[in-house]
């Protein structure tokens, strides 16, 4: 860590402090997410730091939320865990095909959260460094218009910026149909430019190649060229 950054934190924890809060018990790692995320602004990292404590106090009291809520959205079988890319960033997959907009979006957020906290949490060597990020993995093969979820996806979108800062390494989108470019579109309405700059839509073979070897084989299933079978979420078992 070099000289700026230090002071950086040095003032993101004054002024976390002047908000009432504290950054006892976060690390390094953790804090300077909310940093890099604010552009090094030690004021406003401390402004978002405070917000992501409040929301996360009120949205996870226990520290996570289990399996057991979410019968449904596991039951769809629509979401898999497939452990470490060659980076060591989590894998997860979304069969968006399986997928149906949900009619309580109170239980939904609640289900979003559940799903990036447990994809982080299956990378921790014993325990969180606070630095971890995931590779997402969207595929858009065979959805309908019933399938896609507008509110869905700006909601996990937006999570991923307010709530876990500098936690996504990078989303693929896999089998965009010529309906879902429009879809894009209005969803990139509502992302910040950091976050549309990770997302890569994968098209040409040139493109499947460079996701090949970005993953790795180990941990792609079949069906996306690599060697592994897929994992459904509910059956990965980590300690958050």
């Amino acid at each position: 860590m070099d000289r700026n950054q230090e002071i950086a934190l040095t003032q993101m924890g004054k002024s976390v402090e002047k908000l009432g809060s504290s950054t006892e018990s976060y690390g390094e790692k953790t804090l300077m997410r909310f940093l890099i995320a604010r552009s090094m602004n030690p004021e406003k990292a401390a402004k978002m730091f405070c917000q992501w404590k409040k929301w996360r106090a009120e949205m996870v009291p226990l520290g996570y939320i289990p399996d057991s809520e979410f019968a449904d959205e596991l039951a769809a079988e629509k979401i898999y865990l497939q452990g470490l890319s060659k980076n060591g960033h989590p894998v997860v997959i979304v069969k968006s095909n399986k997928h149906f907009p949900s009619k309580d979006q109170v239980q939904f957020k609640k289900f979003v959260v559940h799903l990036l906290d447990k994809t982080i949490a299956s990378s921790f060597n014993g325990r969180e460094t606070g630095n971890e990020k995931l590779i997402g993995i969207v595929d858009l093969q065979d959805i309908t218009y019933c399938n896609a979820d507008l509110r869905g996806l700006i909601t996990g979108f937006q999570f991923l910026q307010a709530y876990y800062p500098e936690r996504l390494a990078i989303c693929y989108l896999l089998n965009m149909p010529q309906f879902f470019v429009t879809v894009w579109r209005f969803v990139c309405c509502f992302l910040d430019k950091a976050t549309q700059e990770k997302v890569r839509i994968v098209t040409s073979e040139e493109q499947k190649q460079e996701f090949i070897r970005e993953v790795s084989e180990d941990v792609l299933p079949e069906e996306y060229g690599g060697r592994a079978k897929l994992v459904l979420l509910q059956n990965v078992a980590v300690n958050y």
